[in-house]
């Protein structure tokens, strides 16, 4: 693996930590897959990081991408099914007193509703005290960023919807960050 210009392929560990990711989605941590895929304990949360950075690993973003498209087709998965799914499990699991169950099933309904991802946005990049001219600049950055996995993404419709979803900037940014720590532990 050369350091200079990107690499043409993937390798065989990089194939096997998108696999890993994609079908153990709310399952396992990118860490937890990462190790799984062969990479070093001692620095798995690192590399599982950088290979979800498309600045840094584009090839492996866009081949996550992909296999996330292949694993919805196959199964069929639409919003609404999987949102009904995941109920359905939280509900079983209540039943049964499988309250860790029932409570998992309940996050993973919400990060699927984009209730985490949202509010880890604002809280690292407090959308809301930024200028019309800063929130531009922000996003010229991020499109940047993606831009080795946005080929064929109009600039000016990722623009408007990232505008339509400022909505959201007051509800959630009084939220303190501390507690949602002891939640995520990864090993």
């Amino acid at each position: 693996m050369s350091t200079m210009g990107l690499p043409k392929r993937l390798t065989e560990m990089q194939m096997k930590f998108a696999y890993e990711l994609v079908s153990n989605e709310g399952r396992k941590t990118k860490t937890e897959c990462a190790i799984d895929a062969g990479y070093d304990k001692d620095r798995a949360r690192i590399t599982a990081s950088e290979l979800t950075n498309p600045r840094k690993y584009p090839l492996v973003v866009k081949y996550i991408g992909e296999l996330r498209e292949e694993y919805q087709k196959k199964y069929d998965i639409t919003y609404g099914s999987h949102i009904a799914e995941l109920a359905k499990l939280r509900d079983d699991s209540r039943k049964k007193g499988a309250w860790s169950a029932a409570i998992n099933a309940e996050v993973a309904r919400g990060k699927a509703a984009g209730l985490y991802i949202e509010q880890k946005i604002i809280r690292t990049g407090k959308l809301d005290d930024l200028s019309a001219d800063e929130l531009e600049t922000r996003m010229k950055q991020i499109i940047d960023e993606y831009s080795p996995i946005l080929d064929g993404v109009e600039v000016e419709e990722l623009k408007e919807k990232v505008k339509d979803k400022n909505y959201l900037s007051s509800s959630s940014s009084s939220s303190s960050s501390s507690s949602s720590d002891d939640s995520s532990s990864e090993s």
